[in-house]
């Protein structure tokens, strides 16, 4: 009687490793989607929590925005004034408030996932890759 040797010929190892390998490549794309849109979702609600905080500014003194900085409307947010992006640069913008008005925007990561077409709060059209809040009033 002839004894069979148990294991894996070296086909079916390069057929376990190719699949292990377009695998990891499907994970690895979603996970970076997953990350941009993280956070795109933090960008937003940074650009909302300084234009709420910069209403409150407006409603307690004497319905003015404050000029230039943007930022003096800190106090009325919770936590720190948020200066740094996401993905760790600088937010841009954040330092143009006059005291009529404001206009807040950031660059998103996803195509199309913002509200505005530039950063100069020009709403909609064919590309939306920037998200704008402005004065309400």
């Amino acid at each position: 009687m002839i004894k069979k040797e148990k294991g894996f010929t070296l086909l079916e190892l390069l057929v376990v490793i190719g699949i292990i390998a377009m695998l990891l490549g499907f994970l690895s794309v979603s996970y970076s989607a997953a990350q941009k849109r993280g956070r795109d979702s933090r960008r937003r609600s940074d650009t909302k929590a300084m234009q709420e905080a910069l209403e409150q500014y407006y409603v307690e003194n004497t319905y003015v925005y404050p000029t230039g900085d943007c930022s003096d409307a800190g106090e009325y947010i919770k936590g720190a004034w948020p200066t740094v992006d996401p993905s760790g640069g600088a937010y841009e913008g954040i330092d143009a408030c006059t005291a009529t008005s404001y206009c807040i925007c950031v660059e998103m990561e996803v195509e199309n996932s913002g509200n505005a077409a530039n950063e100069s709060c020009s709403w909609g059209g064919a590309s939306t890759d920037y998200y704008c809040v402005a004065s309400l009033q």
